[in-house]
């Protein structure tokens, strides 16, 4: 038997504000979209290079007190909430600070990675991470 991760989630309050940053700024790729009848959707995204991944739920629990406490600790403690992993951060770094996506600061080389920790507007910082 073998276990593996098939989806992760990620808290935002708005599920069209944060496909907005997620597909259409970082490149994700939308696999499901679909109405739950309240408001609220199962959206799911992939890698375009890999569609049968990993999945990223857009989760829309931001206002759950405990989701909302957590964000904030994160957030207060400049920690990110995931890490995203990509093959040549310099140029992820460029081409999305070129579209007005904030990191917190510069790349940091950290031996056997580098990582940039960016703000994804939904209320999490998330990481960038190279393997070096």
């Amino acid at each position: 038997m073998t276990i593996r991760v098939t989806l992760t989630s990620i808290s935002v309050g708005d599920q069209d504000h944060a496909l907005a940053m997620y597909r259409d700024k970082l490149g994700f790729v939308v696999k499901h979209d679909i109405d739950l009848g309240n408001g609220a959707r199962w959206l799911t995204l992939t890698a375009p290079d890999d569609p049968d991944g990993v999945e990223l739920l857009l989760e829309p629990n931001a206002d759950y007190p405990a989701m909302m406490a957590l964000k904030n600790s994160l957030r207060k403690d400049g920690l990110p909430f995931t890490q995203l992993a990509v093959d040549n951060i310099e140029t992820e770094f460029e081409r999305l600070t070129a579209i007005d996506v904030m990191f917190t600061g510069p790349i940091q080389d950290m031996g056997s990675v580098k990582m940039a920790v960016f703000d994804d507007t939904c209320g999490n910082l998330i990481a960038l991470v190279e393997n070096t």
